[in-house]
């Protein structure tokens, strides 16, 4: 049996919230109830399983996200083999381990603890019932993504550092070589990979503004969250923060929720209409926005990265995160074309990646599961036949335990966003196990009230498109249906059509 999930963003606690450690209990429960069902087997009968693997696929430790690059006058992108940026990377993981101490004791205890333990087996094939247990052997791996990157770096700075990880974890990797961003760059988790016929890597690699063809070093994405959004939520704090009401400080902690995070200044503009602070106040944040992010298409790390690259990064970055360059309708639109755009695709799904991985077309991976959007996906990719065999290969997406603000899909404002807490799990079965099946998906949300104060909006809103009075069934309003209707279907006659 082998699980994946992602996208936890473990923080030191500088910037907004970490998953809550009950997140982590829950997860060892649902774990050992898989493992009890992994272990009833293809014919009938139940039989323990001995091993789960259990894989972290990227942007577990969030070790961008944090204010103490803003504090040590560093930045990721500097020097990785100075001693400041080594001794930045070690402390914002020291600070992640006491700020998350019990969930990762929790995850850390799966490996080290015998916290899987499932029933025994009678002679018969069936659960024991006397409540004897028995230990399954957890093995756990860690990829690395877009923010925990500084783990895959090289030299002794950084294997004393993956050493605390492993140790506290609980993993089976070495820490004397990076933690893996790509699965061939680990024997071992190769071969637990291609034993369940999976292919998985974070997906980072598909997000221009995240990754600059090298791993080991920073992108674009870095020096968002470090001088934009970080300074961004600072600077408001010292200037105005005595004259803003709870629910924009509130709101102001939630901002590093928002994915992708172009869409940060869409989701701003959206809470400052429901806040209820006065227009010059509103004004005045947008310009402090405004203002930053001009400095930050100023830096040097950022116009080196405009330069190589094939796009017109600065430009499109400039279009995308200024009040000053909105757009009057369609602002949101516009961003979300743009950077699906850079990744030569017409939709926010990674999927259409997963189809040009060689694993995928060699047919070596049923199951390519990647990370990184946030949005937990299943997206069905071939069915091949030959000689009388079916191969089913899927597209996943492991999402994320951690809140997510997702658009409204009505037209008219287009920066309206509701947030869920969610929490996804992938699991995928070797053999018989799970009575044959290859793969079990796990996902909960939960609705969030991200803002607890009391929010008024300061604009009049929209005109209340539901009336107190019901309209009369004959009147309401259906349209027709956005497939074609056949001739013969229009004139009364219901046709089947087999495919």
């Amino acid at each position: 049996m082998l699980a994946i999930i992602s996208d936890l963003h473990l923080t030191d606690g500088s910037t907004g919230t970490n998953v809550s450690p009950g997140a982590f209990q829950g997860f060892s429960h649902r774990l050992c109830e898989m493992a009890m069902q992994a272990s009833w087997r293809a014919d009938g009968c139940y039989r323990p399983i001995e091993q789960l693997d259990l894989l972290l696929l990227g942007d577990v430790f969030d070790v961008i996200d944090s204010n103490k690059w803003l504090a040590n006058d560093v930045r990721p992108w500097d020097d990785a083999n100075t001693p400041a940026v080594a001794d930045t990377v070690s402390s914002i993981v020291d600070d992640i381990f006491r700020t998350n101490r019990d969930s990762i004791m929790t995850l850390r205890s799966l490996a080290t603890d015998g916290a899987i333990c499932i029933p025994a087996a009678t002679q018969s094939g069936a659960p024991s019932p006397d409540g004897a247990g028995t230990p399954v052997t957890v093995r756990t791996f860690y990829m690395v993504g877009n923010r925990d990157w500084p783990l895959h770096l090289t030299g002794p700075r950084y294997d004393v550092i993956r050493q605390r990880v492993a140790h506290q974890i609980g993993l089976s990797s070495s820490h004397n070589a990076p933690f893996p961003h790509d699965p061939y760059e680990s024997e071992e988790l190769l071969s637990v990979l291609r034993r369940h016929r999976v292919f998985a890597r974070h997906g980072d690699v598909f997000d221009p503004l995240n990754y600059n063809e090298d791993r080991d070093s920073s992108s674009l994405g870095d020096a968002i969250v470090v001088e934009l959004l970080n300074r961004f939520t600072a600077t408001v704090q010292q200037v105005m923060g005595q004259d803003l009401p709870a629910s924009v400080t509130a709101g102001l902690a939630e901002m590093n929720q928002i994915r992708p995070l172009l869409l940060i200044p869409v989701w701003l503009e959206s809470l400052l209409e429901r806040c209820g602070i006065r227009h010059g106040y509103r004004k005045q944040i947008k310009h402090i926005w405004d203002g930053l992010t001009d400095e930050f298409l100023q830096l040097e790390f950022v116009r080196e990265q405009d330069a190589w690259s094939p796009f017109n990064l600065v430009d499109g970055l400039d279009r995308s995160l200024k009040f000053s360059k909105r757009l009057s309708i369609g602002w949101a639109g516009k961003i979300t074309d743009w950077m699906q755009s850079l990744r030569g695709t017409q939709t926010d799904s990674y999927f259409q990646h997963a189809l040009t991985e060689q694993d995928y077309r060699n047919r070596r991976a049923k199951h390519i599961v990647y990370g990184h959007t946030h949005v937990a996906e299943n997206v069905p990719l071939d069915a091949s036949y030959a000689d009388g065999y079916v191969l089913n290969q899927v597209y996943f997406n492991t999402g994320t335990w951690r809140r997510v603000y997702r658009q409204t899909q009505w037209a008219g404002g287009e920066h309206e966003f509701i947030p869920n807490d969610t929490m996804n799990i992938l699991s995928f079965y070797h053999a018989d196990e799970r009575a044959g099946r290859p793969f079990e998906t796990w996902s909960s949300m939960l609705a969030s009230d991200a803002v607890q104060a009391p929010v008024h909006r300061a604009d009049s809103g929209r005109s209340n498109h539901a009336p107190e009075q019901s309209i009369p069934a004959p009147r309401v309003p259906v349209r027709a249906p956005h497939f074609q209707v056949s001739p013969a279907a229009s004139r009364g006659t219901i046709q089947h059509h087999a495919r």
